[in-house]
C-alpha cells in the first residue's frame, strides 16, 4: 500500500514560481494569495528554503498552505479526506519531475518511502 509522506533532501514543493502554478488564484484565498507572493525569492523558490540543506527554515510555522493536512486538501482543492493520500502522492511526483527529473534520486527515494510502484504495462 502506498502512503504519502514528506521526505527529506527533497524540497521540490518548495519551488514557488507563480509562474508555474497559474491557478493559484483558484485555490488560495486573497490573503493567503498575498502571503504566498510574499515568499517567493528572486530564483523562484521560497525565502525561507534552505538549498544547502533542502529544508524549511519555518517548517513548524509554516503557512496551512504549505501544509498537506486532510483539512487543508479539503478547503483548497475539493479533496476528499479519504482521497488526500493518492493526490497528495500525485502532487509530490509532478514537484520532484518538474525541478529534478523523472529518474531523479529525489523521485527514486520519495517512491520508495511511498511504497509505489509503477503500474507495469
Amino acid at each position: 500500500m502506498t502512503t504519502w509522506q514528506c521526505v527529506s533532501n527533497c524540497g521540490a514543493c518548495c519551488f514557488l514560481d507563480p509562474s508555474e502554478r497559474p491557478d493559484l488564484e483558484d485555490y488560495l484565498t486573497p490573503d493567503q494569495l498575498a502571503h504566498y507572493l510574499s515568499l517567493v525569492g528572486a530564483d523562484g523558490w521560497c525565502i525561507h528554503y534552505q538549498a544547502e540543506s533542502r529544508t524549511c527554515s519555518i517548517y513548524d510555522s509554516r503557512p496551512d498552505f504549505c501544509r498537506v493536512t486532510p483539512h487543508t486538501f479539503e478547503v483548497m482543492f475539493g479533496i476528499d479526506p479519504n482521497d488526500l493520500n493518492d493526490f497528495a502522492i500525485d502532487c509530490c511526483q509532478q514537484h520532484i519531475e518538474d525541478r529534478y527529473g523523472d529518474d531523479s534520486p529525489e523521485m527514486q527515494h520519495f517512491n520508495q518511502a511511498v511504497g509505489w510502484v509503477e503500474a507495469e504495462d
